[in-house]
């Protein structure tokens, strides 16, 4: 399971999506931006910056740098 959290990226910020995949969790990441904070473009950069902080989740909820 892949996780991001939306608060490594944005301070105070406490959405998060999960998903077995790295695509998914990006996707549900760039539908949020665009959704609740009203991003019409979402840049190569930011999808990057999503990406380097999407973590692995194992059974027991322990995160590990993905």
């Amino acid at each position: 399971m892949k996780r991001f959290e939306s608060g490594s990226l944005i301070p105070g910020a406490t959405w998060r999506a999960e998903a077995e995949t790295e695509a998914e969790v990006v996707r549900r990441a760039v539908e949020n931006l665009r959704n609740l904070h009203g991003e019409t473009e979402v840049r190569p950069e930011m999808i990057e910056r999503i990406k380097e902080r999407i973590v692995d989740v194992d059974s027991s909820e322990q995160q590990t740098r993905h």
